[in-house]
């Protein structure tokens, strides 16, 4: 079946190259996906490339699609005069995410050739409606006897977002329940003839579960991946199964989800290549205007559809007169990871300071100074290493240490993740052992000039006794407003002016979104975290770096440009 003849996936193709041409609104990471299914249509003429675009099962899929009703809003009304005025009619963008996903193949097989989907929009974009339809496909049609199909989230309520629609779209088409041979029951769908079966889960599944189909809702509800790695597991006996994760942004830059839609950034932007993950991110780009209607219409694909453009001004209004509201709209409206409430960085400008390539290493013999938090057991012990450079810009390193004890416990994936990686030293036990820190202190003394380490003098009394002994000159800075406030601005607006530099450290990068800080009446700022669980160590660590950095001038012979 061509293109052209598909009714569906020429409607797709059309909206990915308008996007591609600039005469539909969309941000960066739409128009790399319009670009990446061209790109790969021109591969698949290689032979050396495994995939080939196959439009009659994407065209199959889209039709079955549109044979669901909407079940909620104003289309789900039926009108004798209009008997089809009810069904689903997937707009443009929904046909370009669907024949994607099920129209790429393997040119050995023709089994599918995505294993993982990313799909991350606003709220009110029918994305639940959409994943319902895909959930019925998949238990249903995808000629995949005994298929599992769950909708996965972290509460009941959530899990019935996707699987509640599904269930009202069987119970008002019983003509599809008779022809497909299901079972519609309080708490899943069901088909005996095979056993093929679609319900909510709630949690880690079962070890016996072997999903065929898992769609996880909301994933930045998620504390941690495990539900999601034990779909993924469970797929083992499955030919052509799919992991489909459907969600909006959020607040927790530590959680699985965030890490998830990084990775479907770095796929479309080419430096990730995995083959088996699709991924689309509608949102805003870094340079828009958050208050205009360019932004809303870039960010929801399905303004005044199934979202008014009424509604989103309105919403967008009163995020503009009420700075306590934009984080929320900014989240749900627009796309956009916001994780404090009053988050005292801008995010995005300290995104824009990331140097990747840059390493400790080439800034041996230079002159730093060096800011210290230390802990004993549940929060992170801080070591920052601030490098001043030419033109008043500086480049910054971070050493961080938990214990065992802490790192395992099951709400904290990312530490383990960050361990992994290399960005987080572990040490044994339950509290942290300070000769670790003590060791790495000395390795840095030996590396680099070091100017002044400053620390607050709390649980650091034996620790600093060792490294003055070993010649680190030592300065005390208590953790006060008046210490803090200057220091605290200082970093703020060389992040703000792109004037610190920095290697991608996610540990940093979480903590940098954790702080929130608030005026006092005579404008002095303070540190602070929202919950107890967001922890701010490295930035409080800078600060003190920061502290002692701005009374000293670098010599110029110590300068450095990147």
């Amino acid at each position: 079946m061509s293109a052209e003849k598909s009714t569906h996936v020429g409607a797709a193709e059309k909206y990915a190259r308008d996007v591609i041409a600039g005469l539909v609104p969309a941000c960066k990471w739409v128009r790399l996906a319009c670009e990446r299914h061209f790109a790969d249509k021109a591969k698949a003429r290689r032979k050396d490339w495994p995939y080939r675009f196959d439009p009659g099962p994407a065209e199959r899929v889209c039709r079955f699609l549109e044979l669901l009703p909407h079940i909620k809003g104003r289309w789900a009304k039926r009108d004798p005069k209009r008997p089809t005025a009810h069904k689903i009619r997937l707009q443009p963008w929904q046909s370009f995410i669907t024949i994607s996903i099920f129209g790429w193949v393997k040119k050995r097989g023709g089994k599918r050739r995505f294993r993982k989907a990313s799909v991350y929009e606003p709220r009110k974009n029918a994305k639940s409606t959409w994943a319902a339809g895909v959930g019925h496909y998949m238990a249903w049609l995808d000629e995949e006897p005994g298929a599992e199909v769950y909708s996965g989230a972290t509460s009941e309520k959530q899990a019935w977002e996707v699987f509640g629609p599904a269930r009202l779209m069987a119970k008002s088409e019983p003509e599809m329940i008779e022809a497909l041979g299901i079972e519609a029951n309080a708490s899943n769908l069901i088909r005996l003839a095979d056993g093929s079966k679609f319900e909510p889960i709630i949690g880690k599944p079962g070890d016996g579960a072997s999903p065929h189909c898992s769609i996880t809702d909301e994933y930045h509800e998620h504390q941690t991946s495990e539900q999601y790695d034990t779909m993924l597991t469970g797929m083992g006996a499955r030919e052509q199964p799919l992991a489909l994760v459907i969600s909006t942004a959020g607040d927790n830059l530590a959680g699985p989800c965030y890490d998830d839609w990084l990775t479907v950034k770095k796929i479309l932007e080419g430096v990730l290549v995995d083959d088996t993950h699709f991924g689309i991110i509608f949102t805003v780009d870094d340079d828009d205007d958050w208050t205009s209607d360019l932004a809303l219409r870039k960010a929801n694909p399905n303004y005044d559809v199934s979202v008014s453009g009424e509604f989103l001004q309105q919403q967008q209004r009163d995020a503009i007169n009420n700075a306590r509201k934009q984080g929320t709209f900014k989240t749900k409206h627009l796309n956009i990871w916001v994780q404090a409430r009053d988050a005292y960085v801008n995010m995005q400008r300290w995104a824009e300071c990331e140097i990747s390539s840059m390493k400790l290493e080439d800034f041996d013999r230079r002159r730093c100074y060096i800011g210290m938090d230390l802990a004993s057991k549940v929060d992170l012990a801080a070591v920052e290493i601030l490098f001043p450079l030419e033109q008043g810009d500086y480049a910054r390193f971070g050493l961080y240490y938990l214990p065992d004890e802490t790192v395992q416990a099951p709400e904290n994936e990312h530490y383990r993740a960050w361990a992994k990686q290399g960005w987080l030293t572990v040490t044994e036990g339950n509290i942290i052992d300070f000769t670790r820190i003590l060791e790495d202190i000395d390795g840095l003394q030996s590396r680099f000039e070091v100017a002044e380490l400053a620390y607050d003098p709390a649980q650091a009394t034996m620790l600093v006794t060792e490294m003055q002994n070993a010649g680190v000159n030592c300065v005390e800075l208590r953790p006060t407003v008046l210490n803090y406030s200057e220091p605290m601005k200082q970093v703020e607006a060389l992040i703000r002016d792109r004037k610190i530099k920095h290697n991608g450290d996610p540990v940093m990068t979480w903590a940098m979104s954790n702080v929130v800080a608030k005026l006092d009446a005579k404008d002095n700022v303070y540190p602070r975290k929202e919950r107890v669980e967001n922890k701010i160590d490295p930035f409080v660590a800078l600060c003190a770096a920061m502290a002692r950095a701005m009374v000293a001038v670098a010599p110029t012979d110590l300068v450095i440009a990147l």
